[in-house]
């Protein structure tokens, strides 16, 4: 991929970014309310969200190249980065969001498969999503389990385009958020800001993990 395309395509994530924090504020504001959450707080610095999403779209444009599902994982990413957003503010991960996520998964994928002749990757890609979401619900159900159905949900969506890269995307998928979102835990219980009880969500670590995953693989 020429570095043009690269500027083109962190430019346009940054361009993402610039939205993100209006749709997350529309999906979380009345849910938040509701719950008795206080809801997305007004941008005090605006230009965080779209070097974010820059960088998100920079890296999956580097790490995956030419592959044919490059636009699917930027889609998928866009409606990402609204859930982080939303899940950090009230522990959600919305359910039209997740359909989003997945209708684009699944349409873009089943549509890159065809047009490169590659059927074989679409066969991997059901597989992940079904290895992704069998494993989550397993952990759901797990005495004192923390995990929610949203993140089950999400995780299916995510195991997609991992399994589409293959086993090693998929792998670092599944165990990278569980990583991270452990050793933030761990952090934030030996800085005392957080107590045993205290509830945190899991989508943002689910959806960096399946980042890093496509960085790596």
């Amino acid at each position: 991929m020429s570095g043009v395309a690269l500027v083109s395509i962190a430019l346009l994530g940054a361009l993402v970014g610039l939205v993100v924090p209006l749709m997350s504020r529309r999906f979380a504001t009345a849910d938040a309310r509701s719950r008795g959450f206080p809801g997305l707080q007004p941008v005090r610095r605006p230009w965080v969200a779209p070097m974010v999403a820059a960088s998100v779209f920079g890296g999956l444009a580097v790490a995956v190249g030419d592959d044919p599902a490059l636009p699917v994982l930027l889609a998928v990413a866009a409606v990402g980065l609204v859930l982080a957003r939303v899940d950090l503010a009230c522990l959600r991960l919305p359910d039209p969001l997740v359909l989003i996520a997945g209708m684009l998964a699944f349409g873009g994928l089943t549509a890159a498969a065809l047009l490169s002749g590659t059927p074989g990757r679409l066969l991997g890609a059901l597989g992940g999503a079904t290895v992704a979401g069998a494993a989550h619900v397993l952990l759901a159900l797990l005495p004192g389990s923390r995990l929610g159905f949203g993140d089950v949900k999400l995780a299916a969506v995510l195991g997609l385009p991992l399994g589409w890269l293959g086993r090693d995307a998929l792998l670092a998928g599944l165990l990278l958020p569980h990583v991270l979102h452990g050793g933030l835990v761990l952090g934030l219980l030996a800085t005392r800001r957080v107590h045993r009880s205290t509830l945190l969500p899991l989508g943002p670590a689910l959806l960096t993990g399946a980042w890093l995953a496509v960085l790596l693989a």
